[in-house]
């Protein structure tokens, strides 16, 4: 996923490996897969939770689990509903919403102003360095 440096990162590590982003289209395909997992309203949360798991999870760039239905077949409810909250965790801090209050709005907009001037500090010292300024009559 292409993002500009001051997005942040579009991966977070766990301990199986990295949880990535997802787009809505990935969201709404792990829940529709969910659903046809689902055989009765109980399971519904950890049908939906392993096929978002399956998308999300990654091991070397890679998928860990093909499809849901893997990850159920391959991770403790646990285990499942861990890494779940990890990605909405991780999904809330990389895509705020307006819903989430002003002072958390706040505090958001100072990190990321805080962090695009911190990217620049030192770009121009290295032109610097190897363009001194001149002294003298003929600067």
């Amino acid at each position: 996923m292409d993002r500009a440096f001051w997005a942040g990162p579009d991966r977070v590590k766990v301990k199986e490996g990295t949880l990535r982003l997802l787009s809505a289209r990935e969201v709404l395909e792990a829940r529709r897969e969910g659903g046809e997992l689902t055989q009765n309203g109980r399971e519904r949360a950890l049908c939906r939770n392993a096929c978002l798991v399956a998308r999300a999870l990654e091991r070397g760039g890679r998928p860990v689990f093909e499809s849901g239905q893997a990850a159920l077949d391959g991770l403790r409810v646990e285990d499942i509903a861990r890494l779940a909250d990890a990605w909405a965790a991780f999904n809330r801090e990389c895509n705020p919403s307006p819903l989430d209050g002003e002072e958390e709005i706040q505090r958001r907009k100072k990190a990321w102003s805080t962090r695009v001037m911190s990217a620049f500090s030192g770009a121009c010292s290295v032109c610097s360095a190897l363009c001194p300024p001149r002294s003298g009559r003929n600067r």
